[in-house]
């Protein structure tokens, strides 16, 4: 097992992710992080803004609280 840094939890039960671990993902305040459980590990993932319309990742931006890429954007609004 590979443990690059050790950190306690407090006791609200949060954890700092490192700055030099922030970078290196580019998160920065208020992303969303996904934390799920595989076979016996905790892993964290940033997640990635995703266009419900054509599952892009490039562009992406927020209409009523959904993920839509620039191309769909215009599209819908051509009607």
């Amino acid at each position: 097992m590979n443990i690059g840094m050790v950190r306690k939890i407090d006791d609200l039960g949060r954890i700092v992710v490192p700055a030099e671990t922030r970078r290196l993902f580019n998160i920065h305040e208020g992303d969303e992080l996904a934390i799920s459980v595989e076979n016996d590990a905790i892993m964290i993932r940033k997640l990635q803004a995703v266009c419900v319309f054509c599952g892009s990742t490039e562009d992406v931006g927020s209409f009523r609280g959904r993920g839509v890429c620039a191309k769909c954007k215009g599209e819908l609004s051509k009607g």
